[in-house]
């Protein structure tokens, strides 16, 4: 029983996209970080385990950030009168070449992954920079701090200036050197990461998907976010008439685990191509509001059958805050619905879902409290005053409308807490 831990208090996640599942009063049974039970009455053989009872507090999973830029930190709320190109030019890139700078990249990570910890994101999937000594950084400071991660050393040889611009081979030489560092850690893994196909040359592309077959790694990158982005891809890539499908050419949609951000501006086609090939379309609605790029078809996605995440994407979004970013994602297909009908708004629970266990699929067992998920979880408390004649249902509404990282006592990632 060395291996087992107890934890009471009220738990609420999601298991289903459409509803909440609350055990008031429960104890989760823990074997090796892994959810073993959820039990109303502490069945005998467990009595005699230490219980760590957090009484009238909540209990969720811990928070999924599918995309996110780790090296923009230091630039939130920068240019947020800007389109998305200009954005990337006069400010992103800017910074990005300051992480060749091993000291101040060291001091930005640090910062990052603080804030992180702070607001209850307990898992992340990380763009870095072209930096490959940089990127080692950002892993080792994510591992030491105990957060589960997926991290990308960025890929750019065209069009994004002489200071972030690589040599073709040598990008991909550092890239497979960078997998292989960081291919055997259990927490802290290496994820391909073309920035976009704006900054990629077709011989880039398929240096990385050949990487992504050979290494049987996943890929992440951008998709149709703004459309003077998606205009100059299809001048940049004639060949293969949509932005998706440059992507697919090259063996990185699909082909390994996939994320893509944004998807705002998609045809049906690509709809129909992200769904065969199990591409997880990841929605950043502050992002994509302060750039204004879109609205992303969430609804539309979900109803074709398009696995769905959601991602703060700073420095273009203003926080870290995932409490924020489910919030943003309602209000903006609520507006997105007033315009079109068929576009249903988007429930509570269904973002609830996407911020738990629909992100911490592409973790595997990660997001929920049903047995064999890893304990990822946030302990949350509010005030008697708060609490007194809510259910629990209504205190997690209020939670994720009001709450602040103050109302979050405790945090667990793989079993382990974190400080």
């Amino acid at each position: 029983m060395s291996q087992v831990k107890v934890i009471k208090g009220n738990l609420i996640y999601a298991a289903e996209r459409d509803a909440f599942t609350i055990c008031p009063d429960h104890y989760l049974i823990l074997r090796q970080g892994r959810v073993q039970a959820v039990v109303d009455r502490l069945p005998q053989e467990y009595e005699a385990c230490p219980v760590e009872d957090f009484g009238e507090r909540l209990i969720i999973p811990g928070l999924v950030d599918l995309h996110t830029h780790g090296a923009q930190f230091n630039q939130r709320g920068l240019g947020m009168d800007l389109q998305l190109l200009e954005w990337l030019e006069q400010y992103t890139f800017k910074e990005e070449a300051r992480f060749a700078d091993l000291a101040y990249a060291a001091s930005i990570y640090e910062a990052f992954a603080t804030e992180l910890i702070r607001q209850g994101t307990t898992r992340a999937v990380i763009f870095g920079t072209i930096h490959a000594p940089s990127c080692d950084i950002l892993c080792e400071v994510l591992k030491r701090r105990g957060i589960g991660a997926y991290v990308g050393k960025v890929n750019m040889d065209a069009n994004c200036g002489a200071a972030l611009q690589e040599d073709t081979q040598q990008s991909l030489r550092e890239t497979e050197e960078f997998l292989l560092r960081w291919s055997g850690e259990p927490l802290v893994k290496p994820i391909l990461t073309p920035r976009f196909a704006v900054t990629s040359t077709p011989q880039l592309l398929e240096g990385l998907g050949k990487l992504a077959l050979r290494h049987q790694v996943p890929v992440q990158s951008h998709l149709s976010e703004n459309m003077a982005e998606v205009r100059l891809v299809a001048e940049l890539f004639p060949a293969q008439g949509e932005y998706h499908a440059v992507y697919d050419n090259y063996q990185l949609f699909g082909q390994t685990p996939t994320i893509m951000a944004h998807c705002i501006h998609l045809t049906d086609s690509a709809v129909k191509r992200m769904c065969e090939s199990g591409v997880v379309a990841v929605h950043c609605p502050d992002s994509n509001l302060n750039l204004a790029s879109g609205i992303m078809p969430t609804r539309r996605l979900l109803e074709a059958g398009v696995t769905v995440g959601l991602g703060t994407d700073i420095g273009a979004g203003h926080t870290l805050s995932m409490l924020q970013t489910m919030r943003s994602a309602i209000q903006m297909s609520k507006i997105q619905s007033s315009y079109d009908s068929a576009q249903k708004p988007l429930t509570l629970p269904e973002v609830f879902y996407l911020a738990t266990k629909g992100g911490g699929r592409f973790f595997g067992k990660v997001g929920s409290f049903e047995p064999g998920y890893e304990f990822d979880a946030l302990v949350i408390e509010d005030t008697p005053a708060e609490r007194a004649g809510k259910t629990l249902l209504e205190r997690l509404q209020q939670f994720i409308y009001t709450g602040n990282p103050g109302n979050i006592i405790a945090r667990y990632a793989a079993g382990s807490p974190l400080k």
